[in-house]
């Protein structure tokens, strides 16, 4: 993972996007192949009156998983770039270049972290 990392130039040091995007992902897709009844899974309610349950096929399931996963997609970029953009009006995304230098812990909450 760290070299792709190195490739795409991303700073994930602690591997957020790795674990909760790219397994979350990956779960989403195969809680369709594990729904399947042949692989002990329970299927799925077809008929709530009845709770008579059932299951297709795991190709037609991980279909439904994956336009799942494209519309999760879809929505957190959306709301991401809203509150990226609103932010940006609001407040500024950066500090100035003086504040940055001088270090946020100083300028932004009057504290040192070291006193050196």
């Amino acid at each position: 993972m760290s070299g792709l990392k190195k490739l795409l130039g991303a700073d994930d040091s602690l591997d957020v996007f790795g674990v909760h995007a790219i397994g979350g992902i990956l779960g989403a897709l195969l809680t369709g192949v594990f729904n399947s009844p042949d692989l002990g899974g329970p299927g799925f309610v077809t008929d709530w009156v009845t709770a008579k349950t059932g299951f297709s096929s795991i190709g037609e399931q991980l279909w439904v998983q994956a336009k799942a996963v494209g519309v999760t997609l879809v929505w957190s970029g959306v709301v991401a770039a809203v509150a990226y953009k609103l932010v940006d009006l609001t407040i500024g995304l950066r500090v100035t270049e003086e504040e940055e230098r001088e270090g946020l812990d100083t300028s932004s909450h009057g504290e040192a972290a070291y006193r050196m």
